[in-house]
């Protein structure tokens, strides 16, 4: 087994090292929620005391942070990772973030000699603590097949997206389609009940013919049709309004800088930074149904 370093024990990071923990790898932590520290250190981890400390005497380090800024932050510079980390170690950044810099940050450790990958997920909450995650993996063949076993002990698909910078770019495509798809079938859904439609019977039809779709019948944003739905509890989030406009305004930047047309993923970022103005961004991303419906 290796020695891992990790940083950021959210809601993601922190049953993503409790997997690592569980695959039976000696773990050094790194978080600003002491609680979180805690949590991995009564499984056996070792908290240090510095960010950059993760990356010393280790085989791996894994990070997940909330964006490009910190992750600049935390690896570049005479104090971050790169600097701290011995040549050879494997790093892999599962933060979402924008693609310049995830490609920044790359360049400065492969020229550093470390091998390093972009691996942002999907599959939420649940995903991670089941080890059930899909990764979407940047970066060369080498640093991809070094970070590969490490993915597995963490996710269930891994995918290879190509050069450094893609996995944030397949994470990018793939959350917009996401976003623009949930409103689709929110609104459709409210159309049906204005129109006396059942629900239940709504689903029954639209599920099995050319509406289907993974907002529809793994996430239905209307209670009832998927039991297991945030719909269901309230919207209790696996994935935040607040984290879908995150995602979608990455992808309106990237589109900037592509100079690529993406007029659904720019008002579906709209709709979802109103759930923001009104202070909903914290249910989850199908709540933006009560939102069409005006009920927020």
């Amino acid at each position: 087994m290796a020695t891992v370093g990790f940083i950021g024990l959210g809601n993601m990071g922190g049953p993503m090292a409790r997997n690592l923990v569980k695959a039976g790898h000696t773990l050094k932590v790194f978080d600003l929620s002491e609680q979180a520290v805690a949590g991995l250190v009564a499984l056996g981890a070792q908290r240090v005391a510095k960010a950059a400390d993760v990356a010393r005497d280790v085989d791996a380090v894994v990070t997940m942070l909330p964006a490009g800024a910190h992750v600049k932050s935390v690896y570049l510079g005479p104090e971050g990772l790169l600097a701290a980390a011995a040549k050879g170690t494997i790093f892999i950044d599962s933060s979402t973030i924008d693609v310049p810099s995830a490609r920044i940050v790359i360049a400065e450790a492969d020229e550093k000699g470390m091998r390093m990958v972009d691996a942002p997920v999907s599959g939420g909450v649940g995903g991670a603590e089941a080890g059930t995650l899909t990764f979407m993996v940047g970066g060369s063949e080498a640093a991809y097949a070094g970070a590969e076993p490490f993915l597995k002990q963490m996710g269930k698909n891994i995918f290879h997206a190509g050069s450094a910078g893609n996995g944030q770019v397949a994470k990018v495509c793939n959350n917009m389609i996401l976003g623009i798809s949930m409103i689709a079938v929110s609104e459709a859904f409210v159309l049906g009940e204005q129109l006396g439609i059942d629900p239940q019977v709504l689903f029954n039809i639209s599920s099995v013919s050319s509406g289907q779709c993974w907002s529809m019948t793994t996430y239905c944003p209307v209670p009832g049709p998927v039991p297991t739905s945030p719909a269901n509890r309230d919207y209790l989030p696996g994935f935040t309004a607040a984290m879908m406009l995150k995602d979608l305004r990455l992808a309106q930047e990237a589109a900037q800088s592509s100079k690529t047309p993406i007029p659904m993923g720019g008002m579906a970022a709209q709709l979802y930074a109103l759930m923001e103005a009104n202070g909903n961004d914290q249910i989850d991303f199908s709540g933006i149904v009560k939102l069409i419906r005006g009920e927020i």
